[in-house]
């Protein structure tokens, strides 16, 4: 019950980060705006939820997991509502941005709940593997229940659904106690990081040389004014506080996760929202049948996670990851390349399935003890990140599908690469 309770609230998160996509039609029909305001109207969410994600993770690291999880799961059925109502645009711009905080809220308190309800690696693995198969589940079914919910009641259902979810979680999960952390947060990191990340995504959506400059440029100056404040008060420099949220050597321990979970995700997120414009504008489908054409990418990843995560407690993490993101590259390939969906919608769906959940758990296998929350919260942050991204910059090139075809075998090589030279360095070591 518990663990159904915490994988009801992780699908209803990222539920939200593709349920908008096969809505955005009707959304413009009935609020206006032009197809970068479409954009953020997607992008405000996975924004915010990527950038706050860290901060989710540390919060649940020191608040205790569950009750930062019922916070969280709480403030965003009540923000769903706020989002259904919106009358215009801009409001619900911002209230898709607020969405993206409780969402990151939710999603730091579940995985530091998955840590302590399971604190045997083998069983830990099967859980992150039912945990992950609700995340597939979501980001699959988002156009599929996007475009019923749309051909039922217009965009704003797309909402509506939520409160009821989210009190189910809150119900599965009533007396679960957390103890509390030591460790910080890092507050003025945080809000670095989510200004640095909208800055990037306004850059790539303009194409603004400014904003790009300013995102580059926001971190130093962070990094700098932080090391400052730290030696006024204290008389000496210190890093580890200044480095932000993410503990020491944390990245340094699963980077080349980091970078696979980004880069699956821009690939993926990015070909999904230029499948939704061409499925409806070019081809004319209603959001129930474009909704539908996506079925062969939700089967797979309603089903695969739960097999990947027996494979990751046999096998380990990295077998399932490079075999995901070698079907992840055919799948894109394919769709770049040929006018069949189905079979390459099935492909892409089956690479993501073994994908996403191995690089959880190899994520949080690898994370000091104390701080999976933490963990998790990067790991979901690079992979938000990568989404955010990955709207910004696919829909506007010529050939996107082939693009992210490219980036993912890109990927795939760098992480065999690094795995190689783990290999050694642990040989060498022992």
């Amino acid at each position: 019950m518990k663990l159904l309770g915490v994988c009801l609230a992780y699908f209803l998160v990222l539920l939200d980060t593709t349920v908008l996509t096969i809505a955005l039609p009707d959304l413009r029909a009935s609020l206006g705006g032009s197809v970068a305001g479409q954009q953020w109207a997607v992008n405000a969410y996975t924004v915010a939820f990527a950038a706050t994600l860290l901060t989710g993770g540390a919060v649940a690291d020191r608040y205790g997991a569950a009750r930062v999880f019922r916070t969280g799961v709480a403030a965003f059925g009540l923000l769903s509502l706020a989002c259904a109502a919106a009358p215009a645009l801009g409001v619900l711009v911002g209230a898709r941005a607020l969405l993206g905080v409780a969402g990151a809220l939710c999603v730091g308190g579940s995985l530091g709940l998955l840590a302590e309800l399971y604190p045997a690696p083998a069983a830990r693995a099967r859980a992150t593997g039912v945990w992950a198969a609700a995340a597939g589940t979501a980001l699959a079914a988002g156009p599929l229940l996007g475009g019923l919910l749309v051909e039922l009641a217009g965009w704003r259902a797309v909402f509506l659904v939520n409160a009821p979810l989210a009190a189910l979680g809150l119900l599965a999960l009533r007396g679960v106690r957390s103890p509390a952390g030591r460790r910080p947060v890092a507050w003025a990191a945080q809000a670095a990081a989510c200004l640095t990340l909208a800055l990037l995504a306004h850059a790539a959506t303009t194409r603004s040389a400014a904003a790009l400059a300013a995102a580059a440029a926001l971190p130093a100056a962070t990094l700098l004014v932080r090391r400052g404040v730290v030696s006024a008060r204290t008389g000496r420099r210190d890093a580890g506080s200044a480095a932000g949220a993410a503990p020491p050597g944390l990245v340094r321990a699963v980077w080349p996760e980091l970078v696979a979970g980004a880069a699956a995700n821009f690939a993926f997120a990015g070909a999904l929202f230029v499948l939704t414009l061409f499925l409806q504008d070019v081809r004319h489908l209603t959001p129930m049948a474009a909704g539908l054409a996506f079925l062969p990418l939700t089967l797979p990843m309603t089903v695969n996670p739960l097999l990947t995560g027996r494979i990751v407690a046999r096998y380990g993490a990295r077998p399932p990851i490079l075999a995901g993101l070698a079907l992840l590259t055919a799948g894109l390939a394919g769709l770049a390349l040929t006018d069949a969906l189905v079979p390459w919608l099935l492909v892409t769906g089956t690479g993501l399935s073994l994908c996403l959940p191995a690089l959880v758990a190899g994520v949080i296998a690898g994370a000091p003890p104390g701080t999976a929350g933490t963990a998790g919260g990067v790991l979901n942050a690079a992979r938000q990140a990568g989404a955010t991204l990955g709207v910004a910059v696919l829909a506007g090139l010529a050939r996107p599908l082939l693009a992210a075809a490219l980036l993912t075998a890109a990927t795939a090589a760098c992480y065999a690469l690094a795995g190689h030279v783990r290999a050694r360095r642990q040989a060498w070591q022992n």
